[in-house]
C-alpha cells in the first residue's frame, strides 16, 4: 500500500512537470523578440524539468521505501539512512552536472552547508563541484562578445587567449591584452546562463515547493529564497564592478590603517557590460598555498591576520561584506611599496576577487555581532587582533 502511494507521488510529479513544460511553449516563441533564443529555451527547459522531476521523485521514493518500518534511533535505520543519503547525493550530483549553470551553483552551495544538510551531501558536492565546472567553447565566447560589444575578442583586444585560465559555475576567465598593452583578465558569462537562468530558477523553486507540499518535513524553501536573492546580482557583472569599487573605497575612508594592505583589480569600464567584465590582471598566491606564500618571502601568520582583520573591518565598520571569500577569490602578494617587517619578511597585500555577492549590514546588526565577540573574546590582544602593520 505504501509503495503504491509512493509511486502515485512520482506520477504526480511527472504529470505536473509535463504540464508546466508544454503549457506556454508555443506562446513564448510566438511573442518573443528573439524567437531563436525562445525556441532554444522552450526545447531545453522541458527536458531539464522532466530530468529534475524524475531525480526528485527517485530520491523521495528511495527515502520513503528504504526507511519504511525501521524504528527511529535503531542502528539498522542509521545504517540504511547513511546509504540512502549517499545514493541520493550522487543522484543530485549527476543532475547538477547534466543541467549545468545554476545547478552547479546550487551543488556548490550545498557543499558549504555542513551545518544544515547531511554530511554525505556535503562531501559528495564538495569533492566534485568546485573542480568540474562547465567550460564554454571559443565560439560561445565570441557569441557573447558580439552581443555585448559588437565585435569578436580578437578585434576588441590586441591579444586574447581562447583557452580560459579558470571556469566557474556562472562564467570563465580569459587572459587578454588591450591595444595599449595592458594585461587584463576577462570574465565571460556562460551563454547557457543567459538562456536558462530564470527558467532554471523557477524550475528549482517549483520542485522544492511541490516536494514540501507532498512531504512537509522536506523544507528547503530557504535555499530557494537565497538563490532568488543572490543569482540576479551575480549574473550582472556591472553590479560586481561597482561592488569592487565601493569595497576598495571603503578602506581609505573607514579603515585607513589597513587601506594599503587590501586591493581589488581595476575595472576597465569601456570593455565591461552586464555579461563581460574586464579587469586588471592580478598575480599572486592563493591564501591557502602556504609553500608559495613562503617562497614570496611572506610569513603565513601575517596573511592569516590580514585576512581576519580585513573581514573584521568589513563586518564591523563598513557594513559592506564580501560574501564569497573562498581561497580561489583571495590572493596574496608582497606589498608593492616593498615595506618589510623588522625581521626582514615582506608585508603581504590581500587581493580580493569576485565581487558579485555582497551583504549590507545595518548598524544594529554590526553592534550586536560586535557585542557577541566582546563577550566571547574580552581580550582581543590574545588573538593577535592588534595590528601587526606597524612592526
Amino acid at each position: 500500500m505504501a509503495t503504491r502511494s509512493l509511486w502515485r507521488t512520482r506520477a504526480k510529479l511527472a504529470v505536473a512537470a509535463t504540464a508546466l513544460c508544454t503549457g506556454g511553449a508555443a506562446a513564448t516563441v510566438a511573442t518573443s523578440d528573439d524567437p531563436a533564443a525562445a525556441l532554444k529555451l522552450c526545447t531545453a527547459v522541458p527536458l531539464r524539468l522532466l530530468r529534475d522531476s524524475a531525480t526528485a521523485a527517485s530520491i523521495v521514493f528511495d527515502y520513503q521505501y528504504s526507511l519504511w518500518g525501521l524504528p527511529e534511533g535503531s542502528n539498522e535505520r542509521a545504517k540504511i539512512k547513511h546509504e540512502v543519503h549517499l545514493r541520493s547525493a550522487r543522484k543530485l550530483q549527476e543532475l547538477c552536472f547534466r543541467n549545468g549553470g545554476i545547478y552547479i551553483k546550487l551543488g556548490q552551495h550545498i557543499g558549504q552547508l555542513e551545518y544544515l544538510v547531511p554530511q554525505e551531501y556535503v562531501l559528495t558536492m564538495r569533492e566534485s563541484m568546485l573542480n568540474k565546472c562547465p567550460v564554454s567553447s571559443y565560439d560561445q565566447v565570441c557569441e557573447v562578445f558580439k552581443k555585448e560589444l559588437g565585435e569578436t575578442p580578437d578585434k576588441v583586444f590586441d591579444e586574447f587567449d581562447p583557452k580560459p585560465i579558470a571556469s566557474a559555475s556562472l562564467a570563465q576567465v580569459h587572459i587578454a591584452r588591450t591595444h595599449d598593452g595592458q594585461k587584463v583578465a576577462v570574465k565571460v558569462q556562460h551563454t547557457h546562463m543567459t538562456d536558462t537562468a530564470a527558467a532554471d530558477q523557477a524550475t528549482v523553486e517549483f520542485l522544492v515547493n511541490t516536494l514540501h507540499r507532498l512531504f512537509p518535513s522536506f523544507d528547503y524553501r530557504w535555499l530557494v529564497a537565497e538563490i532568488r536573492e543572490s543569482l540576479p546580482k551575480e549574473l550582472d557583472f556591472l553590479i560586481e564592478a561597482k561592488n569592487s569599487v565601493k569595497c576598495l573605497e571603503n578602506f581609505p575612508k573607514l579603515s585607513p590603517h589597513i587601506a594599503d594592505y587590501v586591493y581589488a583589480p581595476e575595472v576597465h569600464w569601456s570593455l565591461s557590460t552586464s555579461k563581460l567584465l574586464t579587469m586588471e590582471f592580478m598575480d599572486g598566491a592563493y591564501v591557502n598555498d602556504v609553500i608559495t606564500i613562503q617562497k614570496l618571502g611572506i610569513q603565513p601568520s601575517d596573511v592569516a591576520r590580514l585576512v581576519s582583520q580585513t573581514f573584521a573591518e568589513m563586518m564591523f565598520k563598513h557594513g559592506f561584506v564580501h560574501c564569497d571569500p573562498h581561497a580561489a577569490n583571495l590572493l596574496v602578494r608582497p606589498l608593492p611599496s616593498g615595506k618589510r617587517r623588522i625581521f626582514g619578511k615582506k608585508k603581504p597585500q590581500l587581493i580580493l576577487l569576485d565581487h558579485g555577492l555582497y551583504k549590507e549590514l545595518d548598524f544594529s546588526t554590526r553592534f550586536s555581532y560586535a557585542s557577541l565577540w566582546r563577550v566571547r573574546c574580552p581580550s582581543p590582544k590574545k588573538f593577535g587582533y592588534i595590528s601587526w602593520m606597524h612592526l
